[in-house]
């Protein structure tokens, strides 16, 4: 179930800088995971440490903020999304102020794990963009808050080389840090909290049993080249992962309020997303860690390109503008032919992008055409993913079920770091003591890439077609008015009204199926009507609140036909019409 407070989303200002404000949070919380790509290779000797050792500053970041992402949702979906965003990043900034004024390797790993947890901001920007915006804009903006984890990785890489070329390399910690707080302000002047809340209590054994789960599972995919992939230490690592997520879950079957709903995640629509999502995952990251290293090689080695560290970083630029700019793109592709279609043909795109990427590895302005492409084709995949959670899951869940669909995206990239960096490692040239890539490591790691987003179109096209949540699909005020006007033949419809009979504008109805759970919500409009799609037939409770008004639960059936059931609700007191 779910309730609503006070907090509505008023104010012409607020409404107009919800979206530009949700991006530009998830942009620099999206700059933690390629912030130090510019200086990777020399990390060891910036903090005087192992190689392996070192890392453990990447590693870091992708595991806490793997844990972070359903467990910020979840809070969110409880207290209040806009205020664990405002968490998220205070968490962050301290994080990155922590990094900025040590040189030592614990600290550091310390620090970097604090950025890493800002990565729930992600879904709880999906979610409070869920809770307020009106259904034509959602799309398009969704599109964008999802887009920007690519758009802030891939535009952090020119920044981040900038100044690290320039500057002591603690600048891009203090950096952070102050595009951290510039976010909070922005999120605290501009956008308001969200009405929406779940009923229930936070899971905190679910949250220790996933978090182990997680970390246990992907501490051996970032160390497993290091350790061994046959070790003790890695399989047993494996095989605790394998025992406790089991646990976890029978756990998650068996308790009232979980932290994630194993049930809904086990619908079709939510599995095969999620799966594709990881494998999106991977295709964005080997991007990430392959062209920079390809551009800065000396020419000497016969294959390098020989850029400098800001030229390197420029070249790859592209893959997160194009990202940026695919939003409206998939808008509309998505309005017309639904947010299947758009993730198989950015899936196509990326399958391109790689193919052709084999063969166009010898010149540095064939890397910025490989960054288009795959920019265009990650964009469109990523904009898709939050729309087919959304249009599968309760408005209550929104944030644990876009923190889980974040989480299987960070699990792909981590599954990406580990096995590109096994791949470079292996097959790479030792001269002077120094291992150097090679362009076969480069090819089998693009290789990887296009299986990857393979086994992605492939899951893809498993995918059903949404039964609901069309408004997610509209571009347009025309397109949202035809998508109410179909939801109107196989739902509920009516009037909220007040004890004289008057409309109640903007009063929060709730539809509950008979197992208590929400299945669908929205806001009347200014005469007072509502209209709520029906995802099967049965017995449903209406519920509606509004500011001012005591609430009201009526009972309602639906055959489950194409049949409009009216049903008009006075607040505070009962049914006044069901036909």
């Amino acid at each position: 179930m779910t309730r609503t407070t006070n907090e509505q989303p008023t104010g012409r200002t607020a409404k107009g800088a919800v979206v530009p404000v949700l991006a530009f949070a998830g942009i620099v919380v999206a700059v933690m995971q390629t912030l130090l790509v510019p200086v990777i290779k020399d990390l060891p000797q910036l903090l005087d440490t192992a190689p392996s050792d070192a890392t453990w500053v990447l590693t870091s970041t992708l595991l806490s903020g793997a844990v972070a992402t359903p467990i910020m949702g979840r809070l969110g979906d409880l207290f209040g999304k806009r205020r664990m965003l405002i968490l998220s990043l205070s968490v962050m900034v301290v994080g990155a102020l922590v990094s900025a004024v040590t040189s030592a390797l614990l600290p550091m790993i310390v620090g970097r794990t604090l950025q890493g947890f800002a990565m729930g901001a992600i879904p709880l920007g999906i979610g409070l963009m869920r809770d307020m915006l009106p259904h034509e804009k959602l799309g398009s903006a969704m599109a964008l808050m999802s887009s920007s984890i690519g758009v802030g990785g891939g535009l952090a890489l020119p920044a981040a080389a900038l100044v690290a070329q320039n500057t002591d390399w603690h600048t891009l910690f203090y950096g952070a840090a102050g595009l951290g707080v510039l976010a909070i302000v922005l999120t605290l002047l501009a956008v308001p909290e969200s009405p929406m809340r779940a009923e229930g209590s936070f899971d905190l054994p679910g949250a220790l049993g996933l978090s182990t789960g997680l970390v246990l599972f992907l501490l051996p995919i970032t160390k497993g080249s290091d350790w061994g992939w046959t070790s003790a230490t890695t399989l047993g690592l494996f095989a605790a992962s394998a025992v406790v997520l089991l646990l976890w879950g029978v756990y998650e079957l068996r308790t009232a309020a979980p932290l994630v709903d194993l049930r809904t995640t086990a619908r079709p629509a939510v599995l095969f997303t999620n799966l594709a999502s990881i494998m999106v995952g991977v295709s964005f990251y080997v991007v990430s860690l392959v062209l920079p290293q390809l551009l800065q090689l000396p020419t000497s080695t016969g294959y390098g390109l020989g850029q400098s560290m800001v030229v390197a970083g420029l070249l790859v630029a592209p893959l997160g503008l194009t990202m940026m700019f695919t939003a409206p793109v998939y808008a509309r592709l998505s309005a017309k032919y639904g947010p299947k279609f758009t993730l198989i043909l950015g899936l196509s795109i990326i399958a391109i992008g790689y193919g052709a990427g084999l063969g166009l590895m010898s010149a540095a302005w064939q890397s910025l055409v490989i960054a288009v492409l795959l920019g265009a084709g990650i964009g469109l995949a990523y904009s898709s993913l939050p729309a087919l959670i959304v249009g599968a899951v309760p408005a209550s869940e929104t944030g644990a079920a876009n923190g889980l669909n974040t989480l299987m995206r960070s699990i792909g990239t981590s599954v990406s770091s580990a096995v590109i960096g096994m791949v470079l490692a292996n097959t790479a040239n030792t001269v002077n003591g120094v291992e150097i890539p090679t362009m076969h490591g480069f090819r089998v790691s693009f290789l990887i890439a296009t299986g990857a987003v393979a086994v992605g179109l492939l899951l893809a096209l498993f995918l059903p077609k949404p039964n609901r949540a069309p408004q997610l699909r509209a571009s347009s005020e025309e397109d949202a008015n035809l998508a109410r006007a179909e939801e109107v033949l196989r739902g509920f419809r009516g009037r909220v009204l007040d004890a004289e009979g008057t409309p109640v504008a903007r009063a929060k109805v709730t539809l509950i199926d008979r197992r208590g759970r929400q299945a669908g919500a929205t806001l009347s409009a200014e005469d007072g009507t509502y209209t709520l799609a029906v995802p099967a037939q049965g017995a449903y409770v209406l519920a509606a609140k509004a500011t001012g008004h005591g609430p009201l639960a009526s009972s309602a059936t639906h055959a489950g036909d194409d049949r409009a059931v009216d049903v008009d609700l006075s607040l505070p007191g009962g049914t006044v019409s069901a036909l």
